[in-house]
């Protein structure tokens, strides 16, 4: 019976318990990286457009030059990237061009229903981001924040979050860019207890002395056979 209780309090410890912790993968554009380098936390697309970005990447600028000061100003936190190292190289000069940028990040061993994030973003002219294909924001634009948040809409596993961006055709002096910044998130992560390891009972090793009255036992029980036989 004992055994049992034991066993059954080992399987309700296997249930899964969690903790909460930040999303790991939300990157700003920038971090990590220098000006001029390539930012590979967001690949580069060209769904239409004439930008073609810098081996599937964007590239952080310096914060110098055209098209700044018109692009709100880098900070310590995110800078924005372009498609290539000349951020003020002028795009879609007779049609829009829609580019996306994309970011994944997983969440395999969270509760994806208790992940939450929140940021804010800036783009050339406008756009708007789907989680897993899911629109969460729009109407970005280069002179201010937009703001976004996600309370639901995650996966467990690779989750996407792509930003699409509009070029507006003009003739000159028409770059394109993106600029993310993340403020809070958090995930519970599910931790697996695993239940208590329940030592099997040994069986006992008889004494020398106990075989010797084990076998003066059946000596005698023979003799007293041989005894009735004879």
């Amino acid at each position: 019976m004992i055994k049992q209780l034991l066993i059954a309090s080992g399987l309700a410890l296997t249930a899964m318990s969690a903790s909460a912790a930040g999303i790991e993968g939300l990157y700003n554009t920038g971090e990590g990286f220098a000006a001029g380098q390539v930012d590979t936390h967001y690949s580069f697309a060209s769904i239409s457009g004439t930008a073609t970005g810098t081996d599937g990447y964007g590239v952080v600028t310096s914060g110098i030059g055209h098209p700044f000061p018109n692009w709100q100003a880098n900070s310590e936190a995110s800078s924005w990237l372009a498609p290539t190292a000349n951020a003020g190289q002028s795009y879609d000069g007779v049609s829009n061009g829609v580019y996306k940028w994309t970011l994944t990040f997983d969440l395999t061993g969270f509760d994806t229903e208790s992940a939450f994030f929140s940021g804010k973003w800036w783009a050339d002219d406008t756009g708007y981001i789907q989680l897993n294909g899911v629109t969460i924001s729009s109407g970005a634009g280069y002179r201010s924040a937009t703001s976004f948040a996600a309370s639901a809409g995650f996966v467990a596993g690779i989750n996407t979050l792509d930003f699409y961006v509009t070029n507006l055709a003009r003739s000159t002096g028409n770059p394109t860019g993106i600029r993310v910044e993340f403020g809070e998130s958090f995930a519970e992560e599910l931790i697996v207890e695993q239940p208590p390891v329940i030592p099997t009972p040994s069986v006992p090793v008889p004494e020398p002395e106990t075989y010797a009255m084990l076998l003066a036992g059946l000596a005698v029980m023979g003799a007293i056979a041989r005894r009735r036989i004879g």
